[in-house]
Parts: C-alpha cells; structure tokens; sequence
C-alpha cells in the first residue's frame, strides 16, 4: 500500500540538499517548502566536498567580462554566452546571499577577501572557507539557516523514485520512505539532486550519485542536453580510497607541477601548463597512464612545510594514504568529477515539462559548455538556486487530483553500470567503445532491474557521445582527434535516444543525425 503524505500536498517540493537546494529552498521562505533528501539534510551530496571554493569575480582587477571570457574559452565554443553572463554578474549577489545564511569567506591578512587562483582562470578569484574545506562549510552554514526556517519541511531519508505526470504535466512524486512507498502531491517540482560520478569506479564524487535527476526528469518526458560532456577532474589521489580523494586545482595554483614516473614534466610546453582547462590536463594524464606509466603531482617546493596548513583536508587524505605531501610525490590520476549536461533548461530553471525545474549539477544551463571552468559549479548553485526559486514562487499551484495506484520501482543500484561506463565511456572514446557500451546498456535499460535506473544516464552518455564526431572539451574521440569547425549543441528526450540506441545495436554501422 502506497501512503500518501497528504498535510504537504501542494507545497513546491525542492529533490536534494546540496548548495542549490537548500539555496532554492531558503530563497522561497516564507512560502511552504518541503525539502526531500534520500540521507540526511546536507549529506551524500557532491557541494559538501567541494574543495576548490566559488568562482567570483571580485577584486579590484577583475570583471564580470573577464570571468566571461575565461569561461567561454573553457567551454569550447559551447557555452550559451548571454546565460553565462547573466550567472556570473550575479556573483555578488550570491556572495552577498550566502554571508546572510551565515558563510564566512576567508579573508586576506590585509582586508577584502583571500581569492586564489585556479586552472585557465586569467585573475585570482576564488572564494574560500576554511580553506580546503570550502564545500562542507557552505553546506553546514545552510543546513543551519534551513532548520531555523519555519516555512520548510525536511523529509529526510526519503528517496524519489519517479516523478508522476497528469497531461504531461508534474501531479506528484512517488518515493521511497522509512516507513514504506508513499506519494506527495504537487504541481511544483525543483530537482536539485547532483551529478553522476557515481557510475564510473574512478569518482571523486559520492557513489550513489549516478544521476538520479536526469533519470527522474528523461523518464518523465523532459528534453536533455549535452549529455557527453562528463569532466574527469585531472588530478584525484591515486589509491584504493573509494571513492577517490580529490587533489584540488587550488594546489597547483600555488604552484605545484605535474610529473610523470621518470620526473618528466610533460605539460611543461602546453599553454598554461599545470593550469591549463581541466580537459587539456586529464587528457595528457590519461595518455601518460595508458601507455603503462604513472602520474604524480610535485608540491614540494610550491609548499613543502606550509602544506598542511594550506590544504588541511588534502593532506589527511595523503596521510591516510600513507603519503608526506611536504616531501614526497603525490599519485595522482584522471576521475569522473563533474558534468556539463543534463537536464535542458531555460534561464530560469524551468525544464521542458510544466511544473519541473531543474538547478546545480542535474541542470545544463548552458553556463559551462563542454568544459567546467573551475569553481564555477557552486557559483551557478548559488545564483540558479535563487533564479529558480524567484521563478517558482511568480508559479501559482496547480490543481493536482488524487494519483492512482503507482508501483514502486526497485531501489537502484548502479554497481552493473560502473565498468561499463569506466571502460568505454572514460576520458578517450572511440566509435568502437562508445558501440559497445550503448549495447551491453540498452538491455539494462529496457529490464526492471536495479540497474535501469542508472542506466538510462549511462545510456544517454553513449548515445550523444556517439552522435559528436569530433574532439571537443570533456569529450575526446581518438577515432575523430579534430574539432569540427562549427559548435552545435544537441537535445534530445530518452524516447529519441532509445530509438538511436536501438538503431546503433541493429545497425552497428549506421549513423542518426
């Protein structure tokens, strides 16, 4: 029997409690707000180990164009230029926002903020909080205001299984509770629910995170966009550590430079070497390792003794590791860290089907393009969490009739998709590979197992990555090197790419444009 929590009917619902649901969720008080969260409030969520910091162009030599203009460079000719502006003028306003809930930047010795620099950022600009702790402690100082805020419900341990349509519209949520299935009734719907490192065994990321939103809103109709663009973050400790521990660009904006095991430094002739976009560096790890080597990250000089003061949190992961940053080398490999793609939505959060908004990580606003500029990630949590909020709370409420009878789907489990995705959709693709994992998913998807739910992401990867015939950002092809003249962007709904997965089985060869 499927319990309906019918005292919250109506309410907007806001899926997940990292920075851009509890953002969302805080900017729409005093409206009645009931947060969802499959663990506990702030917990399980990818912002909370955030190290890098936010993204905000604010010194004195810096400008909202110049932030632009990085980004865009990193974004390979794929970012949406007019929604990526409208994000990063809005950087103080986000800062502004976030010290009201209770965050306190780092601050210089002298005065302003302490802004450091990151990878194919061209000014020091990022924000911090405790240093390396910079996610955990936004997420803390939100978690804190969201439970002094009267208007919002928290569900915790309250898993979203599908989202319920009523004419193509939002009716409802169907979730997996403590006490049993049950079904919330409301026309309003924000998911604010993460990334999907977790189908990949390489990921700085938390392993359950396998792209819950984009399966909740491509099964419920929504169009997605750009879903090849996985961001393999360059530098994630090297060890039996699941998930990895992640190295943050910060270090190696202090300095810190990138070796190979016979102390080649092999960036050494890229343009901006160590700090060059994420992509550039991952790909060039990638070879090093493909062709039998390894890879290790040399800080020794750029901070030696002040290395654990600098990075508390890297250093108890090299610690726990069994590793001295101060005087040895750091092991360093490529892993999945974060995702360009997702869910398409307009500037203001709003999804392809009425009543479902989509905000941070889950959404594919256009900001990042095919490659994440770093630190930019929570500085779009922060603002779009607002945006939607602001845009939700000018939607009046639906009328949502009683749901019918609905079946639980079986909690997932993506354990199946992880080698799959590891080893043919990682950091080099190519048609044959790309082929092979559309063929060993489609079966998946099409099965009522523990492993369809993470397939259908999996799946939508494969599919837009067989469609892009070229090497552009965070999507690399060794059968097609070049980058085609012209940048295009592509959508499309899981119905439309079902129907290329299952020409590529039958047709192996055939192409659908």
């Amino acid at each position: 029997m499927i319990d309906e929590i019918g005292h919250l009917a109506g309410r907007v619902a806001v899926v997940g409690s990292g920075m851009a649901g509890l953002m969302a969720a805080l900017t729409l008080a005093p409206q009645p707000v009931v947060l969802l969260t499959r663990a506990g409030l702030g917990q399980g969520s990818s912002s909370g180990w955030a190290q890098g910091g936010m993204a905000a162009s604010l010194a004195d030599d810096d400008s909202a164009d110049l932030h632009l203009a990085d980004t865009l460079a990193a974004g390979d000719g794929l970012c949406d230029p007019a929604i990526a502006a409208s994000i990063l003028r809005r950087a103080g306003l986000a800062v502004a926002a976030l010290e009201r809930y209770g965050v306190r930047f780092d601050q210089a010795e002298g005065d302003g903020y302490a802004l450091g620099l990151e990878a194919a950022h061209c000014r020091r600009r990022i924000l911090h909080v405790a240093g390396d702790g910079s996610g955990a402690a936004i997420v803390k100082a939100l978690v804190a205001a969201v439970l002094k805020t009267s208007s919002i419900t928290i569900l915790p341990h309250t898993d979203v299984r599908r989202i319920l349509n009523e004419d193509g519209a939002v009716a409802g949520l169907l979730c997996a509770t403590s006490r049993g299935p049950a079904v919330l009734r409301t026309s309003r719907v924000v998911l604010a629910t993460g990334g999907l490192g977790g189908l990949y065994e390489a990921t700085t990321n938390p392993l359950g995170n396998f792209g819950q939103g984009i399966m909740l809103a491509a099964r419920a109709g929504a169009v997605l966009s750009d879903m090849e663009f996985v961001q393999f973050h360059p530098t994630a400790l090297d060890s039996s550590r699941r998930p990895l521990g992640l190295i943050s660009e910060a270090v190696r904006g202090e300095g810190a430079i990138l070796v190979n095991e016979r102390g080649n430094r092999f960036l050494a002739g890229e343009p901006g070497a160590e700090l060059a976009p994420r992509d550039v560096v991952a790909r060039a790890i990638g070879m090093e390792i493909a062709r039998g080597g390894r890879v290790f990250l040399d800080a020794r000089r750029a901070a030696g003794s002040r290395f654990a003061s600098r990075f508390p949190t890297i250093a108890a992961l090299c610690r726990e590791a069994g590793i001295d940053p101060s005087g040895e080398l750091i092991p360093v490999r490529p892993a999945a860290h974060y995702h360009m793609g997702g869910v398409a939505t307009n500037a203001s959060g709003r999804s392809s089907v009425e009543g479902l908004w989509v905000v941070g990580e889950a959404a594919c606003t256009g900001l990042h393009g095919a490659n994440r500029l770093a630190s930019n990630s929570l500085l779009e949590a922060a603002v779009m969490g607002m945006q939607v909020a602001h845009d939700v709370a000018s939607t009046p409420a639906a009328e949502v009739a009683a749901i019918a009878a609905a079946v639980l789907p079986v909690p997932p489990d993506p354990s199946a998709i992880r080698p799959i995705a590891s080893r043919h959709l990682g950091v080099l693709r190519n048609a044959g590979s790309i082929n092979t994992a559309i063929a060993s998913l489609l079966p998946l998807v099409e099965s009522e197992g523990t492993a369809a739910d993470p397939a259908v992401v999996a799946l939508l990867i494969g599919v837009f990555a067989s469609l892009r015939d070229e090497s552009r950002g965070a999507h690399a092809r060794t059968d097609f090197p070049l980058k085609l003249p012209n940048a295009t962007r592509r959508r499309m709904s899981l119905a439309e790419a079902l129907q290329v997965a299952r020409s590529t089985v039958s047709q192996p060869f055939a192409r659908i444009a």
